[in-house]
């Protein structure tokens, strides 16, 4: 079985830049769907972007504009890239396979964003 775990995350000051990783093991990401979520405490579980097995993004429209996806297929990882970072960006992220699912939130521990503010 596909497992996943987030790396990346950390204190970052209004208007800077994140990079975020989603690392898979015991399989690869080819082949998968590929989802990013985020959530506030006590609060849903948001999808954030999706990238189907063939690399097509969707992006949700609070990071429309200022989000990006890549690979590094050495490293079986997929990157969140997000910019112009606001307070409303300071959550607990998440990675997960397969299709959207507003429970991944609890399958794993995310990477947390803070506001360095």
């Amino acid at each position: 079985e596909v497992q996943v775990v987030e790396s990346g995350g950390g204190s970052v000051p209004a208007g800077g830049s994140l990079r975020l990783s989603c690392t898979a093991s015991g399989g690869t990401l080819h082949g998968s769907n590929v989802v990013w979520y985020r959530q506030k405490p006590g609060e849903e579980c948001l999808m954030v972007s999706t990238t189907s097995p063939g690399g097509q993004t969707y992006f949700t429209d609070f990071v429309e504009g200022r989000v990006a996806i890549s690979f590094d297929n050495t490293k079986n990882t997929e990157y969140l890239w997000l910019s112009s970072l606001t307070p409303e960006d300071t959550d607990v992220y998440h990675c997960a396979l397969g299709k959207p699912n507003i429970y991944a939130c609890a399958w794993g521990q995310g990477t947390q964003v803070t506001d360095s503010a």
